[in-house]
């Protein structure tokens, strides 16, 4: 029997992250992406050591669930956290934030987010070096 899900989840390849938008080298895959009226995009990102995302929001907010390593995320006026394997953080709608792996290991996380006309991210200015030490 056909699997109902292919009819709408494209079996996307695996692209690199765009530079305007990572800092580092980071891998995608787009694991789900839902029609109307749920929008859901969901994707594996792959963060090398010391690769990150620039500062960004999500429209109705956002989940990362860290399948692998060691990363870090900044909520915009909070300090910098660490995340690993197994957890589980959730951004609000048009909270400003970032996330990325540590400077010494390398981190998996799934990104799960939907999307308000066609846009699931709004990308900002790039994360410095100092934001990314603190």
């Amino acid at each position: 029997m056909e699997n109902p899900w292919k009819a709408f989840v494209p079996q996307a390849p695996t692209r690199q992250g765009k530079p305007e938008w990572f800092t580092g080298t980071v891998y995608l895959s787009e694991l789900v992406v839902t029609p109307a009226p749920m929008h859901l995009h969901v994707l594996r990102v792959m963060f090398a050591p010391g690769a990150r995302t620039a500062w960004h929001t999500h429209p109705k907010g956002q989940v990362l669930h860290v399948e692998a390593g060691i990363g870090w995320f900044q909520r915009w006026g909070e300090p910098v956290r660490e995340m690993k394997a197994g957890d589980t953080i959730y951004f609000a709608p048009d909270e400003k934030h970032w996330h990325g792996a540590s400077a010494a290991h390398a981190m998996t996380h799934l990104a799960i987010q939907a999307a308000v006309d066609g846009v699931s991210t709004d990308w900002l200015e790039h994360v410095s070096e100092e934001q990314y030490r603190l």
